[in-house]
């Protein structure tokens, strides 16, 4: 099971297993009915803290060559079945499928690198966007050219630009390049309206969508103006297969957000569907942009 996963998705398994282990396992602090604390769990542990346990739990990160006290912690959490034990350790071994994201993890905004892993591994992802090109659509002359107008803003680098449209051309080709994923976007009008770039950009971006939204594993629907519900904030839903879905959002300082919450996901699985009933259709879509491409 674990060798069928990414680097992320073992981080992510493991978490959610030591999550579970730790919250249901005996008591071992006073007016617990079960389970114990990440206080309670990494207690004498000199390389381990709250702080980097939660992260583990949440698949950010492993336990990297410090298998010893992944060993610690289940025997705290009264883990004698060895073959659990040693599924626990296989999955805390690196996977190479990792090393793309070493290059970028430096430019790249907090909880960004974990989400990245993740959609590179996602069976289906449901994204909405509705001011920009969503990012696995993007052209990169549309990407570069929306990086270098905040760049003044934003006070960012040639460098910085560079490494974030060869980041984002990544993505796109390790999520688009598989037969076993769907991508479904919406993306509003003003998406298609707001000029980025000039006008060669935008007609090759408009018709790089037409060409995406006719291959079979993947759906774009615009949103028009004045017409049904609309987000007001952009999101995607990954499907992770057998691992609890999550839904990611950006604030304002350009971190990324991520939720495994039941409620979190649902909230969010039926704004997508509003949204797509309010939609211009696939069709139509297409017929939509080959408009603004002067066709």
């Amino acid at each position: 099971m674990a060798a069928k996963r990414g680097a992320s998705g073992r981080r992510l398994e493991l978490g959610i297993q030591l999550r579970q282990l730790r919250e249901n396992c005996p008591p071992t602090e006073e007016g617990r009915a079960r389970g114990m604390t990440r206080k309670a769990a990494v207690k004498g542990l000199r390389q381990m803290s709250e702080a980097s346990l939660a992260r583990i739990e949440t698949g950010e990160i492993n336990f990297r060559r410090n298998v010893g006290d992944l060993r610690t912690l289940l025997k705290r959490y009264s883990v004698d079945d060895e073959e659990l034990v040693d599924q626990l350790i296989e999955l805390n071994r690196e996977a190479p499928s990792d090393d793309w994201l070493t290059q970028f993890r430096a430019f790249m905004p907090a909880g960004m690198p974990h989400y990245v892993g993740l959609e590179a591994e996602a069976r289906e992802i449901l994204a909405y966007h509705p001011n920009v090109v969503h990012g696995l659509l993007q052209t990169e002359g549309y990407a570069r050219a929306l990086f270098e107008v905040q760049r003044p803003v934003e006070d960012t680098t040639s460098e910085f630009i560079q490494r974030h449209v060869q980041l984002r051309m990544e993505r796109k080709r390790r999520v688009l390049e598989r037969e076993d994923v769907r991508l479904r976007v919406i993306i509003g009008e003003a998406a298609l309206r707001i000029p980025v770039g000039d006008e060669d950009t935008m007609r090759d971006q408009y018709l790089e969508i037409v060409k995406l939204a006719r291959e079979d594993r993947v759906q774009v629907q615009v949103l028009p103006f004045k017409r049904g519900y609309r987000a007001s904030n952009d999101f995607a839903i990954l499907d992770l297969g057998g691992l609890p879905s999550r839904v990611q959002t950006d604030n304002a300082w350009g971190a990324v957000s991520t939720s495994d919450k039941p409620r979190e996901v649902d909230r969010f699985t039926r704004r997508f569907n509003a949204m797509v009933g309010a939609a211009l259709g696939l069709e139509e879509t297409v017929e939509f942009l080959e408009a603004l491409t002067g066709k």
